[in-house]
């Protein structure tokens, strides 16, 4: 039987099932009530008066990552290569390092005889500090607003203020500040003329990225053996050492020779107290710049950064709806005691 509206499912249910439905003998359920015919399955149609849409509104499936991901900055890594100490406080604008020595002569020995005499000398080494500060600023709303995306605002700007109060301390501390007494690890004045690496790369460059292994060593014994010669006699294979070189000619350190033996393997060989450091800054203008010190002479230091304060965090001023804060630092820069027992090579 062929189902061509509701009237004949009905009597095909009734026929073949019992299931009988009474408006379907009279023909009632072929029509509407202002007697048009409909078809089956003709369920409620509901007239729109908003446009047609199936989704929601993007915000709502928009994922936000609770983990922040850190913006990094290079290394600061001055005061770990050349130690750090503090020095006077916020107050002191100049220091005075003093420097002794001892003379004497003698002469042949007599009951009678006054002659021989021996003395001390005093020199001092002026430096000038440098102070530097920076400032905080948040608003009420401005907090709360970032609170909504799960953003500690007061937090992160302390973050932010200690960080650009240390890049600019590691800054001191390798350069130094113009026009003051105040110099860095790298641009002392006092510091020895540097040296430079031999020509004999890859077309007689003097370059490492052209060396071998071997020649890469020659270059770093050359730079020990100026040290030891301005050391006379003080600075030995065991003595404690720091070489001190740039970030990108480090992994130079790892080329091997034909005994499948490193430079860095070398070193660590022939001087058992040297520390190796790299230093981004040390990239320069004039070329790679590489230093060699003995850290310590007679249990004196060679080298330290010093600073006044490493950081002072004054009092939160309040306004009508909002804060700030000021952060103050001051430094001396690096204070080479001994220059001498520093031996630089710049150009490799």
């Amino acid at each position: 039987m062929k189902i061509t509206n509701i009237t004949s499912l009905m009597l095909a249910l009734a026929n073949d099932y019992g299931v009988i439905h009474m408006d379907a003998v009279h023909g009632e359920l072929d029509r509407d009530q202002f007697g048009s015919a409909y078809s089956l399955a003709m369920d409620a149609q509901p007239t729109l008066i908003t446009q047609s849409n199936s989704g929601i509104p993007a915000f709502l499936a928009n994922y936000v990552d609770p983990e922040f991901l850190e913006v990094v900055v290079s290394p600061m890594k001055a005061a770990q290569v050349y130690g750090e100490v503090k020095k006077g406080n916020w107050v002191t604008p100049t220091a005075q390092f003093p420097v002794v020595e001892s003379a004497g002569e003698t002469s042949a020995y007599g009951d009678y005889n006054n002659s021989g005499q021996s003395s001390t000398n005093v020199n001092w080494i002026p430096r000038e500090s440098f102070h530097f500060q920076t400032i905080t600023n948040w608003g009420e709303q401005e907090l709360d607003r970032a609170g909504e995306a799960r953003i500690d605002l007061a937090s992160r700007l302390n973050i932010a203020s200690a960080l650009t109060i240390n890049k600019q301390m590691n800054k001191i501390y390798l350069f130094g500040v113009s026009g003051l007494l105040n110099y860095g690890a790298l641009n002392d004045p006092n510091l020895p003329a540097a040296i430079a690496p031999a020509p004999t790369g890859t077309g007689s460059s003097p370059l490492w990225s052209t060396k071998t292994a071997d020649l890469i060593y020659t270059d770093l014994l050359s730079l020990y053996t100026q040290l030891v010669t301005q050391g006379n006699g003080l600075v030995e294979d065991d003595t404690p050492m720091v070489l001190a070189l740039s970030t990108s000619l480090a992994p130079n350190l790892n080329k091997t020779n034909q005994y499948n033996v490193n430079v860095e393997d070398q070193l660590k060989k022939n001087f058992p107290n040297l520390r190796i450091e790299t230093i981004p800054e040390m990239n320069t203008q004039s070329g790679q710049l590489l230093q060699l010190f003995a850290e310590t002479i007679q249990g004196q230091r060679t080298v330290y950064t010093a600073f006044t304060e490493k950081m002072r965090a004054h009092p939160i001023k309040v306004g009508l709806s909002n804060f700030k804060q000021k952060k103050s630092a001051g430094s001396w820069g690096t204070v080479w005691r001994r220059p001498v027992f520093c031996a630089q090579m710049i150009g490799a």
